[in-house]
This record gives structure tokens, C-alpha cells and sequence, in this order.
């Protein structure tokens, strides 16, 4: 026996980090039966984690799934019937319900509104472009507090801008008159037309 001192370091490690790694590992088992049952299975045998890619922590079908569900915003104009419809139908009861209460005051010839917004084209498609960035930026979860305050900055005035201006899209309509289109329409660009060009 010598008389020299152990130098092995201690590896004293608290049994209740065992039980924390244990439930962790036993929960997260749990998760994944769960999700394997509710997408139908990913071929994984019982008990054993489904293959995730370690370098994001994505299942790599799930990652393929997401690009190619969004490979654009959900864009109004890209819309078509019945999406477009239900996505105009949501975009009105915002502005009716949230812009026009909070933000319109009483309309002038330098600040116009037309009550019929949702038949002017461009309108539609610049209400749902800040519509879309006020549903982002009022979620303190994904941008933090200072979001609402770049939506007024960045997308609600200058929108409003456009608008109401001299030249914008209401401007033939008055409280007594509405004009639907003020000047014939381009083509669609061809990235924008839908279904089989033939």
C-alpha cells in the first residue's frame, strides 16, 4: 500500500441529477411516441427516438415538409379561390374591427378612404401586406417589444401614405361617388398566374 495521495479527481455527482437526466430521457421518449402516433409512425422501432439531424434538431422530413409547404408568404393576390376568399373575409374583419376604429380619422381630400376598399385591387393587396406584418410584429414572442413600433414606422404610415394620397387608389372615390378601377389593369405577372399554362 503507498503512502501517496489518490489524484484521482472526485467525481461526485448529486443521485438527483440522475433522476432529472433519467426523467428527461423518459419524457422525451414519451414526446416522440406521441408525435410518431399522430403522423403515422416514421418507421422507428418501439422505444427507440426517431433519426433527427443532431445539426438542428430537426427530423430531416419534417425539414423537407416545411420548405416545401412555405416556399412563399400566404400573399393574397398568390391566393386563389376559396383561400382567397377566406383570407379576404379575415382581412376585413381587421381592418373594420382594428384599422379603421384605431387609425382612420374622418376622410378629406387629403387623406382618403373609400368604404369600399376591398374592391380597389390595390388595396387589398397593401391592407394584407400590413396586415401580415401586424400579425408578426404584435407577438412580443417573435420580435420582441419594439415591434409595434416598426410596424407603425415601416408599415402601417407609409401604407396609409399610398392610400389616402391624392394619387392612390381611392383617388376618384368621395363620400357620394366610388370608382372600382381608375385605370386599366397590366398583366399578371407570369409568376403570379396560376394553373397549366397549356
Amino acid at each position: 500500500m503507498s503512502d501517496e495521495p489518490d489524484e484521482t479527481p472526485s467525481l461526485d455527482v448529486p443521485i438527483g441529477m440522475f433522476q432529472d437526466i433519467e426523467d428527461i430521457k423518459a419524457e422525451l421518449l414519451r414526446l416522440n411516441t406521441l408525435v410518431s402516433a399522430l403522423t403515422g409512425g416514421d418507421g422507428a422501432e418501439p422505444g427507440e427516438a426517431p433519426a433527427v439531424d443532431a445539426a438542428v434538431g430537426v427530423e430531416p422530413a419534417e425539414e423537407e415538409a416545411a420548405d416545401d409547404e412555405w416556399q412563399y408568404p400566404p400573399f393574397i393576390l398568390l391566393l386563389d379561390p376559396p383561400a382567397y376568399d377566406d383570407e379576404l373575409r379575415a382581412l376585413i374583419e381587421w381592418v373594420e374591427g382594428v384599422l379603421v376604429p384605431g387609425y382612420l380619422a374622418e376622410p378629406s381630400a387629403d387623406a382618403r378612404w373609400c368604404h369600399l376598399w376591398f374592391e380597389h385591387s390595390v388595396a387589398i393587396a397593401r391592407l394584407h401586406a400590413v396586415w401580415l406584418a401586424w400579425q408578426e410584429l404584435t407577438d412580443p414572442a417573435s420580435c420582441g417589444y419594439t415591434g409595434p413600433s416598426v410596424w407603425h414606422r415601416d408599415h402601417l404610415d407609409p401604407a396609409l401614405r399610398e392610400l389616402r394620397g391624392s394619387t392612390g387608389p381611392f383617388a376618384g372615390c368621395t363620400k357620394g361617388e366610388h370608382q372600382i378601377e381608375h385605370r386599366m389593369p397590366s398583366m399578371v405577372p407570369s409568376a403570379w398566374s396560376h394553373g397549366d399554362d397549356g
